[in-house]
């Protein structure tokens, strides 16, 4: 399994007022194994359950503040 992490300074506002972060399938496919994990104080990985979206060729993840974290797909 391959991993991309990601920073809270990468999301953007929707227009359902909700953040969110864009990915391309090109760089973690289709997503269907996708796994979200936040960075917590510790500095240790949590698993968050967070809604995922597919529009064309993107996959967006959505929250309702931003965070640092990683996802972790099959390649």
């Amino acid at each position: 399994m391959s991993q991309k992490i990601f920073k809270k300074e990468s999301f953007s506002i929707n227009n359902e007022k909700q953040y969110q972060i864009e990915f391309k399938k090109a760089e973690i496919g289709e997503g269907i194994n996708l796994i979200v994990e936040k960075l917590n104080e510790k500095g240790e990985y949590e698993i968050v359950q967070t809604p995922v979206r597919r529009l064309n060729d993107s996959i967006f993840i959505n929250w309702d503040h931003p965070f640092d974290g990683r996802i972790i797909f099959d390649e």
